[in-house]
């Protein structure tokens, strides 16, 4: 057996560069929350998301369907039904953006503060 290729996201050749940089655009974090709800159809994931447009919210789900995060499945109906969820490997980002999440939210008056008082003194 071959051993699993070491990744190290410092190294600027390693993909795993490119997987971090999709991780933390700026949907796939709100979108992950929101699936980490269950299955949502897309106007529900624009709705929950908030701000994001229709073209960005179909290319950020392509993308992460592409790297195996979501799965999209169409149901026939007229319109059709589509809808998104998270797969194995998307639901294991719930925990780190929950992380991340709760780090924002406790902290985002302390940065606004410093943001507020950089370059002053």
């Amino acid at each position: 057996m071959n051993p699993a290729p070491a990744f190290d996201v410092m190294d600027p050749a390693c993909p795993s560069r490119t997987v971090l940089r999709h991780l933390t655009d700026r949907w796939t974090p709100l979108i992950v929350t929101v699936l980490s709800d269950g299955s949502r159809r897309f106007g529900q994931l624009r709705d929950e998301v908030g701000g994001v447009t229709a073209k960005v919210l179909t290319q950020t789900l392509r993308s992460m369907e592409r790297d195996g995060l979501v799965t999209r499945s169409v149901t026939a109906s007229v319109p059709a039904r589509v809808d998104y969820e998270l797969t194995d490997l998307g639901r294991s980002l719930i925990a780190p953006i929950q992380a991340l999440r709760g780090w924002a939210e406790a902290h985002a008056g302390q940065v606004l503060d410093a943001r507020a008082s950089w370059g002053e003194g």
